[in-house]
């Protein structure tokens, strides 16, 4: 029996190591004196918790303990980018919808407005209403010429080639992503992209950023409808004009910015 084996079937000796590793992890992701001074008024609350006549056992802890902040915050890139997404594809109406390794929570909510298939090289296998999952990758998508009606790549190809997510390396990932992309959309049909934008620089093996120009170059074949932006500070600014758009990310804390971008192939 492996040790997991061991652990899993005696529901005690379970319990404390599942205590040990929730009690362990703040310290794996913060600095040791804001934990302990966190966990100090941890205690203190529990405490009081108990005498008010509440029961929680210490073997179910379950400590957050940086959860208690005035304001809520966001991912500015991820959030602003499924709104935006969600949003033209739920006016476009398509019939079916493809998205090509964005992130799961946007793909599972777009299922309750129009059928998806979602193509990822590490397949996203599901039971849901209106979802198919594919395992494919955006360098061979497995569609005809012409074929999609309406497609999204959300903060994607700007890691091909960089073998964050075990692709092969290859300098030309991004490039080879978006004609892939130009080559299955259809007569009419519509690209959703978004990708970091400002100084064109590869930061291996994370991403690479774009100037918007060499965004719009890489998919070739496919006519820019908008571009909105949002800013390294956070701002979603959309319908921008692409021709005066200048990112600046100094004194913002930020990389860069998040170009969004909406093609469309026009009919021959």
């Amino acid at each position: 029996m492996t040790l997991r084996g061991f652990v899993a079937s005696r529901p005690q000796i379970k319990n404390i190591a599942l205590l040990v590793m929730r009690l362990r992890g703040p310290f794996g992701r913060f600095t040791f004196f804001p934990v302990v001074r966190a966990y100090a008024q941890f205690f203190s609350d529990w405490r009081g918790f108990r005498s008010l006549g509440g029961a929680a056992r210490a073997l179910d802890f379950y400590p957050c303990l940086f959860d208690n902040q005035p304001k809520s915050s966001i991912d500015a890139h991820y959030f602003h980018q499924a709104v935006w997404a969600f949003r033209k594809i739920s006016q476009a109406r398509p019939t079916r919808h493809v998205d090509v390794g964005s992130d799961v929570n946007y793909v599972g909510m777009l299922t309750a407005v129009v059928p998806v298939t979602f193509v990822d090289i590490r397949p996203l296998e599901l039971t849901l209403p209106n979802y198919e999952g594919l395992s494919g990758s955006v360098l061979s998508l497995p569609f005809p010429d012409s074929s999609i009606e309406s497609l999204s790549s959300l903060h994607v190809i700007e890691h091909i080639g960089l073998g964050r997510y075990g692709d092969p390396i290859d300098p030309q990932g991004s490039q080879k992503a978006a004609r892939e992309i130009a080559r299955v959309i259809g007569p009419g049909g519509r690209a959703y992209i978004t990708v970091p934008i400002g100084r064109p620089r590869v930061q291996f093996n994370g991403q690479r950023v774009f100037a918007v120009g060499e965004v719009m170059s890489m998919f070739a074949g496919l006519r820019l409808v908008e571009l909105s932006v949002v800013e390294p500070a956070g701002r979603l600014v959309e319908a921008v004009d692409a021709s005066k758009l200048s990112i600046d990310d100094s004194n913002t804390g930020a990389d860069c910015g998040l170009g969004l971008f909406e093609f469309i192939k026009d009919a021959v």
